[in-house]
């Protein structure tokens, strides 16, 4: 038998409608498995693009007190890339041969003045506990952007990741660097993750993807690309 307590209790409960009920959010698609297509076809044994990564490369003549990357000028980091590779920078047929002009704008260090070398960051991109360099320098002439990362392996500085693009955005989070880069169809954009891999030592790009930026009616409208580079990652 009822008490009147409890009576009460329920009729105020059932007094408050359906208020904090589960409500149906409509029919659940059905799900499918993967449709593998042409099964027969032979695999490929080659790459089709070189997206410039699983390469390292040593930084010839640049060292620091305690490998403290902290201590090594951006400025003598690129000067140093630049000497390492003349047929981008200084050959007779350099494509960025205004970069290596401009390293003369650099007296006041990376970010100052005409100076193509953009600020340094610092974050442990490696998980080895010591910092590594995250570094940008415009390549001039054209509107692309370097993006590379260093490294300290036994005293020497290598170069552990290396990209060119027209660049919107960069951002570090955890082993990765992401960069944004423009896309020709408005309202998106391209976007690269590229991340450190402790069997390759090097920053191997994770991934790649064209993402939406737009929003309601008012897309934003990404810059025109820059035309694409000879080193520049293939999308």
């Amino acid at each position: 038998m009822l008490t009147a307590t409890l009576v009460a209790t329920l009729a105020a409960t059932a007094g408050c409608g359906d208020a904090g009920d589960l409500a149906s959010a409509g029919p659940t698609p059905t799900a499918t498995s993967p449709a593998r297509l042409w099964p027969d076809l032979t695999p490929a044994s080659t790459p089709a693009w070189n997206y410039d990564d699983g390469e390292s490369e040593l930084m010839r003549g640049i060292t620091a007190p305690g490998n403290d990357v902290r201590k090594v000028d951006p400025v003598d980091v690129v000067r140093a890339e630049i000497r390492q590779d003349p047929g981008s920078y200084t050959g007779a047929k350099a494509p960025y041969r205004e970069t290596a002009r401009r390293m003369a704008e650099c007296g006041e260090g990376a970010g100052h003045g005409e100076c193509p070398v953009l600020k340094a960051y610092y974050r442990d991109l490696t998980g080895d506990g010591h910092e590594d360099l995250a570094l940008g320098f415009r390549l001039l002439p054209g509107d692309q952007t370097a993006v590379r990362v260093y490294t300290f392996e036994e005293g020497r500085l290598v170069q552990v990741m290396s990209n060119d693009d027209a660049v919107s955005s960069v951002e570090l989070a955890g082993r990765s660097v992401i960069i944004h880069a423009p896309s020709d169809i408005a309202s998106y954009e391209y976007r690269f993750q590229w991340t450190w891999d402790p069997q390759q030592r090097v920053m191997l790009l994770t991934h790649d993807e064209m993402i939406r930026i737009g929003h309601g009616d008012h897309p934003a409208t990404p810059p025109a690309p820059a035309p694409a580079s000879p080193s520049a990652s293939a999308r």
